[in-house]
């Protein structure tokens, strides 16, 4: 197989080459993140009215989380039409459901799920076939493989995760007006000839939302999560808690969110989420095959804290609220044992409404806690986290203190130069990579007005893509970067307009870095991609920016 990323000039050693690189070509002009192999498959694929959706393997049936016979999303939560507001059970029946709910809508198409008998062999089979339980160790937990031939698309996978990221590979191959809520008429709906192995580069590849600067709703929320799916992203951090606002209930300290999260940047209402909300948050985003992760910042940005829980300062004054936009002012007091009874009763909170295995304990811009005390606080808040069966992340910072036995630090800085994060890194820690000058989605593109900032620079759409996360840090170990993550912090950020200016087009560029390999990786070929994403964009409603570094297709 060639990568996918590999230009058809260095296809020269067999005869079926040519055919394996018109493949490759193909696939590498449409598809973001670029799948790892591409070759030739057995032909072009063509939906027609007649195609159905033919689940095989195991956890098909009506008692696996789903009714493969059933209607698209049958048994799921209700929301908004078709694949995007719904959520769907993670299962090979459930992704089937979910690839129905985005077919439909744009070809018109009834489109049946239907459970395949178990003794019929995938490849015999026709239509659009989801295969769970492929042989193929190598494709790991959200791996999968992808092949075309005139009678079927076979997406075959070893768990249902890696089934969903192959209809992601398999909606990108298709013509963009599959984005279409309403049918296309005319429109051929063929998938191009391919065989795709595809697994990711790191196991880690997320995107947090800063919900509390400026409050998001749910809605909002799960609109982001369909979008990081398209991309393969499988982590969203939710930035919770901040001097601006607290915006998740705490049932054991209730003024928290009623108090502490009645504002926001700017003054405006803020508002905060129930626990249901959150349980809502979370199920949406495990139904896309996404782990959130909750963060709960400190010892600094914690005003909205402060000013809910006076004895939480070590005056006993609690400070009014904050709606500014600077940072370094906060601190929790460090040396009272009521700080670390709160954290135990948040912790202990939000870690039992989190199913996911990380709670990020921030740790940045603590510049109003001494150097000993800021040790003393991330010592302490430590062992809490991990007493309630999650793996601590913390800002890198995190490292000038002692972190716990498989903690992750979060490196956001722009020299490319931190020691105390490489001496961590060689003694065990791993790190996720989001150094702000390429991976912060809410600095600005260009000089300009609001959205964003500039105070790490200007990040263009190549300048978010152009960076290799293995060798950003000047001297990390080999293997040391667990993943990448790309913040959108939103100071600046208060509509659903100003958040798709940020993030498109630089998020599926990180998206790409954390899972393609590192082989594939060229500006110029990925700006060929990117571009076919525009069309796709402008059918799912997403006001992307026009970077002048990108040929955009004519509106």
């Amino acid at each position: 197989m060639l990568a996918a990323g590999a230009s058809a000039a260095g296809a020269r050693t067999a005869s079926s080459e040519p055919a394996a690189a018109t493949a490759a070509a193909t696939v590498a002009a449409r598809v973001v993140p670029v799948p790892a192999a591409v070759r030739a498959g057995g032909g072009a694929f063509r939906l027609t009215r007649g195609t159905a959706i033919e689940v095989a393997g195991a956890g098909t049936g009506p008692g696996a989380g789903g009714d493969a016979a059933g209607p698209a999303g049958a048994g799921a939560p209700a929301g908004a039409d078709g694949a995007r507001g719904t959520a769907v059970p993670a299962s090979a029946a459930g992704v089937a459901a979910y690839a129905a709910s985005l077919l439909r809508p744009p070809t018109g198409y009834p489109l049946p799920v239907v459970a395949l008998p178990r003794a019929t062999a995938a490849d015999r089979a026709g239509g659009i076939v989801l295969a769970l339980g492929d042989a193929d160790r190598g494709l790991g937990e959200e791996g999968y493989q992808l092949r075309t031939g005139a009678r079927s698309v076979v997406i075959s996978a070893r768990t249902p995760a890696g089934l969903f990221h192959g209809v992601q590979t398999l909606r990108q191959l298709l013509p963009a007006a599959v984005e279409s809520r309403t049918a296309v008429p005319g429109a051929a709906w063929t998938v191009p000839d391919a065989d795709i192995r595809d697994v990711p580069r790191y196991a880690y590849r997320g995107a947090m939302l800063d919900v509390a600067r400026h409050f998001l709703t749910v809605a909002q929320v799960e609109r982001y999560v369909d979008e990081l799916a398209l991309y393969k992203v499988n982590t969203l951090h939710l930035h919770l808690t901040d001097d601006q606002g607290w915006r998740i209930a705490v049932g054991s300290r209730p003024r928290l969110a009623s108090y502490g999260g009645s504002t926001q940047v700017g003054g405006g209402p803020g508002g905060f989420y129930s626990q249901d909300d959150y349980r809502t948050i979370v199920r949406y985003a495990a139904s896309r095959f996404l782990t959130v992760v909750p963060e709960i910042d400190g010892p600094g940005h914690t005003t909205a804290a402060l000013a809910s829980y006076p004895d939480l300062d070590c005056d006993g004054k609690a400070p009014p609220l904050y709606t500014g936009t600077k940072v370094g002012f906060s601190s929790l007091c460090v040396p009272k044992a009521e700080t670390y009874a709160f954290l135990d009763d948040v912790i202990r909170e939000i870690a039992a409404l989190t199913p996911g295995p990380y709670l990020h304990i921030g740790g940045d811009e603590a510049h109003s806690t001494s150097a000993a005390d800021y040790v003393a606080y991330m010592d302490k808040v430590q062992p809490i986290v991990t007493r309630y069966g999650k793996t601590v992340i913390g800002w890198h910072q995190l490292d000038a203190a002692h972190p716990v036995p498989g903690a992750l630090v979060q490196y956001w800085g722009t020299s490319g130069r931190a020691p105390e994060v490489v001496a961590a890194a060689k003694a065990g820690t791993r790190v996720i990579m989001s150094p702000a000058s390429r991976a912060y989605l809410d600095m600005q593109y260009a000089p300009g007005g609001p959205p964003g900032q500039h105070w790490a620079g200007y990040v263009e759409a190549r300048t978010a893509y152009d960076w290799d996360p293995a060798s950003f840090l000047a001297g990390l170990p080999a293997g040391a970067v667990y993943g990448v993550e790309a913040p959108l912090w939103t100071e600046t950020v208060r509509t659903g307009a100003d958040l798709d200016h940020l993030a498109f087009p630089r998020l599926p560029g990180i998206a790409e870095l954390g899972w393609s390999p590192a082989a594939t990786h060229d500006w110029n070929a990925y700006r060929v991609r990117l571009a076919a994403q525009g069309p796709r964009w402008q059918r799912m409603g997403i006001g992307f920016y026009r970077s002048p570094q990108v040929d955009w297709p004519a509106s």
